[in-house]
């Protein structure tokens, strides 16, 4: 029996701080001055759930437990939940987005 759709897209906004950052800087040639910096990910848990786990330090990435603000779910909601292959795809697509309209983007 398949098992139900489970996976999730996220996107944390970063605080403005991360683009003191020069790694951050460096794979975001494109940055526009004043657009949101954010870190977009996937997770077989509930998005609330692991943007917690990202500030308490559990399997985090850096700039969003450093930097981490609150999650947009305007911008991944619609597309929750997905199966593993379709979350892994659609957190690429959201970054490539994001990126051409000149936000600021960290990915795993």
């Amino acid at each position: 029996m398949p098992r139900r759709p489970h996976h999730h897209v996220y996107v944390i906004e970063l605080h403005p701080d991360v683009l003191q950052e020069r790694r951050f800087r460096q794979c975001n040639p494109g940055y526009v001055e004043g657009k949101p910096c954010v870190y977009v990910g996937m997770t077989g848990l509930d998005p609330d759930v692991r943007f917690d786990k990202h500030k308490a330090g559990i399997q985090a990435n850096a700039y969003a437990m450093k930097y981490g603000l609150r999650l947009l779910p305007d911008l991944y909601e619609g597309f929750n939940p997905m199966s593993y292959e379709a979350a892994q795809q659609r957190e690429i697509e959201i970054g490539i987005d994001l990126r051409s309209a000149g936000f600021g983007v960290w990915q795993a």
